[in-house]
């Protein structure tokens, strides 16, 4: 592999990969006739571990220097605990795994389609989204899925839950909340389940897709009249960006619009400035919106 399908297929940033290599000796890319890095298989599998690892808080220098089956074992040492009996979705997850590994379209729109409609929208993406995005995320880490496997997956519930978000009712009401990402993070997913749980909840959202640049996102925010300016973060975005990228749009913003930073990769923004939120799940963007209109309840 090239190293920006390592990157992209990783997460982890060219820069990071040359570091490792200069400082720790890992990984070791061929180079083909162009004098260009080629990374081996079985160094982007270790790559992957690694990157999993890392966001677990393990430091890279150690998982350099650990054996293979050292790394196997923090892995599975660090996988969640579960507890209790499976939840009454654990047989939907693992149809709809089934149904991505098979490869079978049809039949996974029609699985996807029957649960939305039989649990509701908000069901379906906290009890159901949420699950089945860790379970591929595990698949692809694990080496279970190839990455068109997981695209497949990713474009099928973006069409699934743009049809759902479009369907809604627009109430016009507040918050009005403007939603994007910013340049080099391309991931929309985790967006569009925030968007489809805002608008139920009666909030107005404006969706400018991803990769917007941050003067742009502070220009829409003023035409929309935006009460919140909503972006968010993967975990594969680098994670060195986040909080500068945060704080540079917090200070492009009017001070009236508030800056929500959601997403996996929230948590490595700094300490928030004022008027910014961070959100590391679904749940604290309800509890957000509900301390908003709470706040500006003699406003409405």
């Amino acid at each position: 592999m090239t190293i920006s399908t390592v990157e992209r297929d990783t997460g982890l940033g060219k820069d990071t990969l040359r570091v490792w290599e200069r400082r720790y000796g890992f990984p070791q890319p061929e180079r083909d006739h162009n004098g260009e890095r080629v990374y081996p298989a079985e160094q982007v599998e270790r790559l992957r571990l690694m990157k999993r690892l890392i966001d677990q808080g393990y430091r890279p220098g150690k998982l350099c220097a650990a054996s293979d089956e050292e790394l196997a074992r923090l892995c599975n040492a660090s996988a969640p605990a579960r507890d209790g009996e499976p939840g009454p979705s654990e047989d939907l997850i693992r149809q709809l795994i089934r149904l991505v590994k098979a490869n079978d379209v049809p039949a996974l729109r029609h699985a996807l389609n029957q649960s939305m409609m039989r649990l509701g929208l908000q069901s379906f993406v906290m009890d159901v989204v949420a699950r089945l995005n860790h379970a591929v995320g595990e698949a692809w880490m694990n080496g279970e899925f190839a990455v068109f496997e997981e695209h497949l997956y990713t474009e099928q519930m973006k069409a699934l839950l743009r049809q759902a978000i479009g369907s809604l009712p627009q109430s016009g009401g507040r918050p009005r909340i403007l939603l994007t990402t910013v340049p080099d993070e391309q991931h929309v997913l985790g967006l569009l389940m925030a968007e489809a749980l805002l608008v139920l909840e009666g909030a107005t959202c404006i969706s400018l897709g991803t990769q917007t640049p941050l003067f742009d996102i502070q220009m829409a925010a003023v035409a929309h009249q935006a009460d919140i300016v909503a972006v968010s973060f993967s975990a594969a975005f680098p994670a060195r960006q986040v909080g500068p990228l945060a704080n540079q749009l917090r200070e492009l913003l009017p001070t009236h619009i508030e800056l929500w930073v959601g997403g996996a990769g929230a948590h490595r923004a700094p300490a928030s400035p004022s008027g910014t939120l961070l959100l590391p799940n679904l749940p604290a963007a309800l509890d957000g919106l509900s301390d908003w209109r709470t706040r500006h309840a003699t406003c409405t």
